[in-house]
C-alpha cells in the first residue's frame, strides 16, 4: 500500500465518519418504521381506523425520511469504496443490520397488506349482504323528488 498524506487519511477518516452516522441514522429510521408497522398491524386487527389512519401518515413521513437519506449516502458509499479504506468493520456490521432491517420491514408490509386485504374482502362482504328494503318499492317521497328534478330540468331546458 503507498503511503498517502495526512490530509488525504483525514480525508477517508471523515468519508468513513460520515458514511457511518449516515447508516447509523438510516437504521434508526428503519426501526422506527418497523415499529409502526408492527403497532400498524394492531390497528388493522382490532379494526381501530383512526389508530391506522394515524400509522400510515406517520410511516409515510418515516419513508420519506429513508428516501431522503439515502440520496445522501448512495454519494457516500460511492467516496467510501473509491476510497482504500472501502473495507471498516463497522460500516460493514451498519450494512448487514440495514439489510436485515429492510427484510422485516419488507415482511412486515406484506403482512399488513395481506390483513388488509383480508378485511377489506369481509366489508365487501358484509356491504352486499345488507338489503335495502325500499330498492323496488316506490315512495311518495322518491315520487315527490322526481317530480320536483323534471319541472327543474323543464325550466332550464
Amino acid at each position: 500500500m503507498a503511503d498517502i498524506s495526512q490530509k488525504e487519511l483525514e480525508e477517508r477518516v471523515a468519508i468513513i465518519r460520515r458514511l457511518k452516522a449516515l447508516l447509523e441514522q438510516q437504521r434508526a429510521k428503519f426501526q422506527e418504521y418497523l415499529a409502526v408497522l408492527e403497532k400498524q398491524q394492531e390497528s388493522i386487527t382490532s379494526e381501530n381506523t383512526d389508530n391506522l389512519l394515524a400509522h400510515t401518515e406517520l410511516g409515510q413521513q418515516i419513508v420519506s425520511s429513508i428516501s431522503s437519506l439515502q440520496k445522501v449516502i448512495v454519494p457516500m458509499r460511492r467516496l467510501y469504496s473509491g476510497s482504500t479504506a472501502g473495507n471498516d468493520a463497522e460500516v460493514a456490521k451498519i450494512q448487514d443490520d440495514l439489510s436485515d432491517l429492510q427484510k422485516k420491514v419488507l415482511r412486515q408490509n406484506e403482512i399488513n397488506r395481506d390483513l388488509l386485504k383480508v378485511h377489506i374482502g369481509q366489508l365487501k362482504n358484509q356491504m352486499e349482504s345488507f338489503k335495502n328494503p325500499y330498492k323496488n318499492n316506490r315512495s311518495v317521497y322518491a315520487d315527490a323528488v322526481r317530480q320536483r328534478l323534471a319541472t327543474l330540468v323543464q325550466v332550464d331546458a
